[in-house]
């Protein structure tokens, strides 16, 4: 394995990854493909070689292994770190494509030429669109491979016997697993570093979508909420055909407000209102 390139591909997917999605790269990094590389590959290598039946029928350990291991662990948590991976590579080159057009935009048109992205690192646009969907990729993968671990491996349960009466095995024979505590042990661990990355994907789903929904709706329910309120100022008024101020009943009744017999209170306070700005208009 090439730790050089492999340390440059993460750091470029690192940069353009928000908080969660850091520290999702670290748990896949870490805790799955490190722990695959070091320890899980070495605990199932000898695991058909020590796949014994108590038979010396000939081809029939070999039948009984492929009936109760259809697909080894490793090579399915190989495909799965692949697959799991391979959208965030999407997201670095989508960057790269947008730096090569606005490099080529700045060669046609000059280096004051208008940037076609403010930041083209920033996810927006058809970036957001590829970072989201790469994310719900990414967690559909890793529940569509625990269900298949499932379906394959009963409650992920390793055994330490099996019994077997698969052809030509002449009777149901007990086939016994190498090291069945240890495999169980890993199997659970990279099952529930699956569910975490899934928990963090679904987590980062909700922010960007929650995150993009407040910057659209945000300006809107502000400019409603300042629509919607009341002014403390007085109400309007009307001049008559002279530029001089009517009486108080005639400015009310040509604004469109009812006189509040009522409320004498507030007919008070409108009243003193529309007397200080009648002294407004007297004084300019």
């Amino acid at each position: 394995m090439n730790w050089a390139f492999l340390q440059g591909l993460l750091s470029g997917v690192n940069k353009y990854s928000t908080a969660l999605g850091r520290i999702w790269l670290s748990v896949v990094f870490i805790f799955r493909l490190l722990v695959y590389v070091v320890a899980a590959e070495d605990v199932w290598h000898d695991e058909q070689k020590d796949f014994a039946c108590n038979t010396k029928q000939p081809g029939c350990p070999n039948v009984c292994y492929d009936e109760f291991f259809p697909v080894s662990h490793v090579r399915l948590w190989a495909l799965q770190l692949i697959l799991v991976t391979c959208p965030s590579l999407l997201v670095v080159m989508h960057v790269a494509y947008r730096e090569e057009r606005e490099r080529r935009h700045r060669l046609k048109h000059g280096p004051n030429a208008p940037s076609l992205y403010d930041n083209a690192g920033k996810k927006r646009g058809g970036l957001w669109w590829t970072y989201l969907l790469s994310l719900i990729f990414k967690a559909t993968v890793d529940a569509s491979f625990l269900y298949i671990f499932h379906c394959l491996y009963k409650d992920y349960d390793m055994p330490r016997v099996v019994a077997c009466s698969v052809a030509p095995c002449p009777h149901t024979v007990d086939c016994f697993i190498s090291r069945p505590t240890e495999k169980k042990v890993f199997t659970y661990f990279m099952v529930a570093t699956a569910v975490v990355c899934i928990l963090l994907n679904l987590s980062e789903v909700a922010y960007l979508v929650g995150k993009r929904c407040m910057e659209i709706l945000g300006p809107r329910r502000r400019k409603s909420q300042r629509r919607g309120r009341l002014p403390d100022a007085c109400p309007p008024y009307a001049l008559s055909q002279e530029g001089h101020p009517q009486d108080g009943t005639s400015v009310l009744m040509k604004a469109g407000l009812a006189p509040m017999d009522t409320a004498q209170l507030m007919a008070n306070h409108l009243l003193s209102c529309l007397s200080q700005d009648l002294s407004n208009l007297w004084g300019q």
